[in-house]
């Protein structure tokens, strides 16, 4: 089964969105203006954090990872969508699918464990702030975020091993409009019943630990606010936790409802419209989500205008 992997098929085909023209050049246009943009809104979060001393506090330095990951998340799958959609076929070659597999993958579950130990560190900043400077000091900051990237990695390669162990020779076409893991999965013509459970498994813890250490988190938080008396203190708590719960809230629901519900036949299109808000929208969403009502970042905003000479009176 594994061993023998007889592979013949040197390319997938991707369906994609749309196979009308007019509507591809469309989703050209404003997928490219969505990737420049999430590039752009990523990139000044990184260097607004990098060389305004008052963000660099481990909730940024987390947020700057968090930034470097949508980057690289969008940038594995992006441009392949815009080339596919430029040229109007989805052709797409058999280990270019692999290295966009492990891309997407990598990047998603770096992510994943990244916003656990951001809720983390939300708790030790708020439930022990006088442990908070010891507990979260720059090695362990750097230990935790290399271990996000790191795992991540770890579970790219095995989930790429196992789907590309198996041989393809049969049916090329995937209905989607990236390499999508369990579609591409589907057309091997051996039997993938261990692959399957080895995939699940893994998934499951991959997803059942961050899950509760952001609940654990929260619910301390919830506890420790509830207790606060001052007005002040009680908007400052929530203001720190309410972007992160937003883009946690999104981030966890659409993997549990894209990987974890049972897919049909018939929810395919379904799939690919969920899929494209995760791979699209999501990633550009989340730096405005972060600095939308943030006071820290608007002041480094307005120190930057000043030095550039673009302040109003």
């Amino acid at each position: 089964m594994g061993v023998g992997n007889q592979t013949s098929i040197t390319e997938f085909i991707l369906v994609g969105l749309s196979s009308q023209r007019k509507t591809q050049l469309l989703l050209f246009v404003v997928i490219l203006l969505t990737y420049f943009l999430t590039i752009m809104g990523n990139l000044a979060v990184i260097l607004l954090v990098r060389f305004d001393t008052r963000l660099q506090t481990p909730m940024y330095y987390f947020l700057t990872h968090l930034s470097g990951l949508e980057i690289c998340y969008v940038t594995s799958t992006e441009p392949q969508m815009l080339a596919h959609l430029l040229a109007g076929n989805g052709i797409i070659s058999y280990v270019h699918c692999a290295v966009q597999l492990f891309g997407y993958l990598s990047f998603g579950a770096a992510e994943c464990l990244l916003l656990a130990v951001m809720a983390y560190d939300r708790y030790l900043a708020i439930c022990q702030p006088l442990l908070y400077p010891v507990a979260m000091d720059k090695w362990r900051q750097m230990h935790l975020a290399s271990s996000c990237w790191a795992a991540g990695f770890l579970f790219g390669a095995i989930y790429v091993g196992c789907t590309f162990r198996h041989s393809y020779c049969g049916p090329n076409r995937v209905n989607h409009f990236m390499c999508e893991m369990p579609l591409v999965l589907k057309l091997a013509c051996d039997d993938t019943h261990i692959t399957q459970t080895i995939i699940f498994v893994l998934a499951g813890v991959g997803l059942l630990i961050p899950i509760s250490v952001v609940l654990t988190s929260y619910v301390a938080i919830l506890f420790s606010v509830l207790q606060i008396q001052s007005i002040t203190g009680l908007s400052k708590a929530f203001s720190t936790c309410a972007s992160h719960l937003i883009v946690v809230t999104v981030f966890y629901g659409i993997v549990i409802v894209t990987y974890v519900i049972p897919r049909s036949e018939a929810s395919s299109d379904r799939d690919k419209n969920i899929a494209l808000f995760y791979v699209v929208v999501t990633p550009f969403l989340n730096p405005i989500i972060y600095t939308l009502r943030n006071k820290d970042v608007h002041e480094a905003v307005t120190k930057v205008l000043r030095r550039g000479g673009f302040e109003t009176k």
